[in-house]
């Protein structure tokens, strides 16, 4: 990933998160991905990611169930079904980011018939392969939005599902901020992510080349506690578990 500056230019005309009046108009309310919309992504994410989230040959390979569970070592259901129960049926909750997988079909089935998910992602292409799964939930919706921006709405939870590895230190103070001012007092809000392992963890040296030479900005948030990691976080009451000898970790706050 090259410069937080360069991601910040290439954002600015993103189009932002408008939320429809009710639920019912959501999935009306939504245009499709434009193709104007791709020429406007980050840098880091055109020339870093390309390959693994805006490439139409890879992106249907990479969705798969078992793809998923093989990059994160056979843990992506416990992680997901970790975050999943942290939320309740009727709540309105924000993802941050497409999720490989069938992360927001789990969470939209927890949520339920009462309950709305929005989805927000950069990349048009995610946005459309998650609309795709989301086609049975009529109460799940997503839409390209600029998360380094104010989101624009409030919810009773938010959700970040390994985001943050993947974006620049400056944007991802930006998207913590913007994530926990969307969370409503009393609400919730999860974030699911790397975390340094365990010194002995015998995976350790093979994350230490993918944090190297795939996820380049890894090692940054390993560096950092989420739940300090912007003056916002105060208004939190926090608590953090680690799995998969630390490899993992799940941070939730409590807006006071």
């Amino acid at each position: 990933m090259p410069s937080e500056s360069k991601r910040g230019a290439a954002l600015r005309r993103i189009t932002h998160y408008n939320p429809p009046n009710n639920a019912s108009q959501r999935p009306q309310a939504m245009r499709d991905p434009s193709p104007a919309a791709a020429s406007e992504l980050p840098d880091y994410l055109r020339e870093t990611y390309t390959w693994a989230y805006l490439d139409h040959r890879t992106v249907p390979w990479l969705d798969r169930p078992v793809v998923v569970s093989a990059i994160l070592w056979g843990n992506a259901s416990r992680l997901m079904d970790s975050a999943v129960r942290e939320f309740s049926p009727g709540q309105q909750v924000l993802q941050a980011a497409a999720v490989y997988g069938d992360f927001s079909p789990r969470l939209a089935r927890q949520l339920g018939d009462e309950g709305q998910l929005t989805v927000l992602d950069v990349a048009p292409i995610q946005i459309a392969n998650t609309r795709r799964k989301l086609a049975p939930w009529p109460q799940a919706h997503a839409q390209v939005a600029d998360l380094t921006e104010p989101v624009g709405a409030t919810f009773d939870a938010a959700c970040c599902f390994f985001l943050l590895h993947e974006v620049p230190p400056h944007a991802r103070r930006h998207i913590v901020a913007n994530l926990l001012a969307a969370v409503e007092p009393g609400g919730k809000i999860v974030f699911v992510d790397y975390h340094q392992p365990r010194w002995w963890h015998p995976m350790g040296p093979i994350m230490a080349l993918v944090f190297r030479y795939l996820e380049p900005f890894a090692n940054s948030l390993l560096a950092d506690s989420i739940d300090t990691l912007v003056p916002e976080c105060a208004g939190f009451e926090w608590r953090k578990e680690t799995c998969f000898g630390g490899l993992y970790q799940k941070v939730v706050g409590i807006r006071r």
